[in-house]
């Protein structure tokens, strides 16, 4: 047996909510570099010239953020952090706090276990729902990763966390704050989908066969798993989502004419680009949030349980 043991008493909706913004926000604490260095390389070839001016150059994830901490600074690979734990407090709350909770409503009384078409209805609904509340915390996270801080040549315009909501609200009206946000649905559903109905069936067979009991090596492997499937189905999305929100007004008509034109001017495999950082980060934040959010429920139930004992 590894960490606590499981409750007798089902986690309440709140308790799911909690634990699943808290335990992603400590994913991010250790998963966030992966994250910038993805961002790097799948913006990078958008523009070339400037590009070519600040004699920047991004090869692979490793030499991705020792590039950036050679030409920005040690913290350089932890810009935006501050959007990115707004953004896992608001959005995994919803996408993974909800899910269950969604899942039941979906399912026919009676059934013994969800189907696989009413899980994946419940990862779409609560991933929508996420990105739907959540989409200003992203479009200044991906800004502020985007951006580059070289001294005089910097692209940053934005002092603070705070000051990029106003400023992007002030230059770009609120629409730009939810820029970008029907690929992020798109996206977000499908990297829903993937990581919660993965792990929910791997986990599920795995206690079923009775190969591993619900402690931290099932919940390991389960996380992997899904970690893996989010990154393969979803990376031609993110890619097109990250170019089109870091993107100045104008650049594209429509995420559609971001695609078209990365397929024109980079070739398909531009929809890959940033695979490995994707992947790394994806996985590594799976096993770490999934890991976490499955003890933080454990823990808060425990804390319940004895507040409400009368002894």
């Amino acid at each position: 047996m590894v960490g606590l043991k499981p409750s007798d008493v089902p986690p309440t909706t709140a308790v799911k909510f909690l634990g699943a913004g808290t335990a992603a926000c400590f994913a991010d604490l250790f998963t966030f570099p992966l994250d910038t260095a993805k961002v790097r390389l799948q913006i990078q070839g958008e523009n070339q010239a400037a590009q070519a001016a600040r004699g920047v150059q991004y090869r692979g994830v490793v030499g991705t953020i020792l590039t950036m901490v050679r030409t920005e600074g040690l913290l350089s690979p932890y810009n935006g952090l501050v959007a990115g734990l707004h953004r896992q407090m608001s959005f995994a709350s919803i996408r993974i706090g909800l899910y269950d909770s969604v899942k039941q409503i979906y399912t026919p009384k009676g059934a013994d276990h969800s189907s696989i078409a009413t899980r994946i209805l419940a990862g779409c609904t609560t991933g929508a729902m996420a990105v739907t509340c959540a989409q200003p915390t992203d479009v200044v996270k991906i800004r502020f990763q985007a951006s580059v801080a070289l001294g005089p040549g910097s692209d940053r315009k934005y002092s603070g966390t705070m000051d990029a909501y106003r400023t992007i609200a002030r230059e770009e009206g609120l629409r730009g704050l939810w820029k970008g946000t029907f690929p992020n649905i798109t996206r977000n559903a499908i990297v829903n989908c993937a990581e919660m109905v993965t792990y929910d069936i791997i986990k599920e067979k795995l206690l079923d066969y009775r190969l591993l009991t619900d402690n931290f090596p099932c919940h390991f492997v389960s996380a992997f798993g899904a970690g893996f499937c989010a990154t393969v189905v979803a990376s031609p999305v993110d890619v097109v989502k990250t170019r089109y929100m870091n993107s100045p007004p104008g650049q594209y008509r429509s995420p559609l004419d971001c695609m078209l034109k990365m397929v024109v001017h980079e070739g398909p495999t531009a929809f890959y680009k940033g695979f490995t950082p994707s992947f790394l980060r994806l996985g590594s934040w799976n096993v770490m949030m999934f890991v976490t959010y499955e003890q933080m429920q454990r823990a808060l139930m425990k804390v319940q349980m004895l507040r409400e004992s009368p002894f």
